[in-house]
């Protein structure tokens, strides 16, 4: 059997980014990026701009897609950081499947950037540091039912996103958001009691105080290479790739027709 290439696409508030990837999870060549189009962001133009991202890559087989917002059944329901008033109720995975004529699966990025990183072991959480905060946690290598933790108060009015998003970064400057963030640590570690938080997204490279051990700074390709996940059933895998009720993996080469959307859903997740 001929080798599946999974074409993994990590759409952020700033940056859509793209890669092929092997049967491993391991990228193919280099990496795409385009701009993310401008807030509210028009299911047209996202998908115009992810045809920008993956036009300098080859062939492949099906398509991971890690979105940043409140994703279930393949469909968007929230959308903080590209406008949730263009893109709610936005069937993201069945047009995607139509448009590229390959399955489709998409999740949360958090989610998908949490499969990269995690060892499959204990309670192990997810923090993304980019335009907002994302968070994921997963229990033995399978992703728990998410709670949208970034909209939710951590200091007074202020949600995860004000508070150690791209924004406060910026106008508070990074002392007092490396501040922010630590005791944003705290908090989480308090809450979730993990075994270990991993740390991605395009900010976590300004964090300067020293991390404890069971914190780790993971690097952004996560949020690519995690994809891979979205189409493997294993031990450690999250078996609600799958359609409920059903048995069925990542499929072999040519057992989906092209033209047609795919199936198998993930599972309801943000």
């Amino acid at each position: 059997m001929n080798e599946l290439r999974t074409l993994a696409i990590d759409i952020g508030g700033t940056g859509i980014k793209a890669a092929l990837l092997d049967d491993t999870g391991n990228m193919i060549g280099e990496r795409q990026r385009v701009p993310t189009p401008p807030k509210p962001v028009a299911p047209e133009d996202l998908v115009r701009a992810i045809d920008q991202a993956i036009t300098p890559l080859g062939n492949f087989e099906r398509v991971s897609v890690g979105f940043p917002g409140y994703v279930r059944d393949g469909r968007v329901l929230t959308a903080p950081n590209l406008g949730t008033e263009s893109l709610a109720n936005f069937d993201l995975q069945s047009v995607l499947a139509e448009h590229l004529g390959k399955p489709v699966r998409v999740l949360n990025d958090a989610d998908v950037q949490g499969f990269g990183a995690i060892e499959g072991r204990g309670i192990e959480m997810v923090l993304t540091l980019g335009t907002g905060a994302g968070t994921a946690i997963f229990r033995d290598g399978e992703v728990m039912p998410h709670l949208e933790l970034a909209h939710h108060p951590v200091s007074g009015n202020k949600t995860y996103d004000e508070y150690i998003g791209n924004a406060a970064r910026r106008k508070k400057g990074k002392k007092t958001w490396n501040k922010r963030v630590a005791m944003a640590i705290d908090i989480l570690r308090e809450v979730v009691r993990f075994d270990h938080l991993y740390i991605g997204g395009g900010n976590a490279k300004d964090i300067t105080f020293p991390l404890p051990p069971d914190v780790t700074i993971v690097p952004n390709t996560d949020g690519l290479t995690g994809g891979i996940r979205l189409w493997r059933k294993d031990p450690t895998a999250y078996d609600a790739a799958n359609v409920p009720g059903g048995g069925a993996t990542a499929e072999p080469e040519g057992a989906n027709p092209a033209g047609t959307a795919h199936t198998d859903r993930p599972p309801s997740s943000a």
